[in-house]
């Protein structure tokens, strides 16, 4: 095929993978009180730690150096990208993604603009508990269990914290069973696109992978393999949004919670 009708091909398979239809179909975070049970009875199920409604991490995608607002695309790793933020459940089925953003966003940013988080809050002032799992790069809250960093060897937060992690790195194997699967998407692959085209490729590549998820037989072992991301900076500008006495009140309210779900995996530990 000619280059020309393989980059017609990829337009439009593109843009009909990017259709509003499609991907409410295929990429929707529980709006149900039953689907969500169903996402913390199966991650129970595997790593046995209740109310879990998802894992959250963010993702470079690689792209050349854009013609406009360049500033928003150069990352702390020194190369151009979208900063994808995924959310994925137990089976490594995506639940939400986000790629409005360029590489310089923090992931704790690209978070607390999105409206799942107030999804969340607004489920847990309703009585229901559930919160997602995220890495020291998210700030502890009702709605996002971290890690404790530097827990005490043997102590229940190091317990608490290697259960956590396992649980945590379902949403590492999600990207790299996503990036493996759409090699476009590696780091080495950078996408020759402008970055609004490129939205629209890591969207379709992500509507691709959980209608494979959903089509493929549930035996199938993917790839312990992770996301290429390493680690993240310090949160400095997290509570900017709010004030001094209600950050520190959802904070501890945050932290408060998180205790009582280390005691309560402490207990229940073999």
């Amino acid at each position: 095929m000619s280059q020309q009708s393989v980059s017609r091909a990829i337009r439009d398979v593109t843009a009909a993978l990017n259709h509003q239809l499609v991907l409410n179909k295929w990429i929707k975070f529980p709006q149900t009180r039953q689907e969500r049970d169903a996402i913390k009875r199966r991650f129970y199920e595997k790593y046995h730690i209740p109310s879990i409604l998802g894992c959250i991490d963010g993702t470079h995608v690689a792209i050349i150096r854009p013609k406009e607002n360049e500033e928003r695309y150069f990352n702390r790793k020194h190369f151009h990208s979208k900063n994808v933020m995924i959310i994925s459940d137990a089976d490594l089925k995506i639940l939400s993604v986000d790629v409005s953003y360029g590489g310089a966003t923090h992931d704790s940013f690209i978070w607390n603009q999105h409206p799942v988080k107030q999804h969340l809050i607004n489920l847990n002032s309703n009585g229901e508990n559930v919160y997602l799992l995220g890495d020291s790069g998210y700030a502890q809250w009702e709605y996002m269990m971290t890690p404790i960093v530097d827990a005490p060897v043997g102590s229940p937060e190091e317990y608490y914290t290697k259960m956590h992690c396992h649980a945590r790195n379902t949403v590492e194997r999600t990207i790299g069973v996503l990036k493996n699967r759409w090699r476009c998407l590696l780091r080495h692959r950078v996408l020759h696109y402008h970055p609004d085209v490129v939205s629209k490729i890591i969207n379709a590549c992500c509507v691709l992978h959980n209608i494979c998820i959903t089509k493929l037989d549930n035996t199938i072992i993917y790839p312990e393999g992770n996301s290429e991301d390493d680690g993240h900076d310090n949160l400095n500008v997290i509570f900017q949004h709010l004030t001094a006495s209600t950050a520190a009140a959802y904070l501890r309210r945050g932290i408060e919670k998180r205790a009582v779900l280390v005691q309560q995996l402490w207990a229940r530990r073999m």
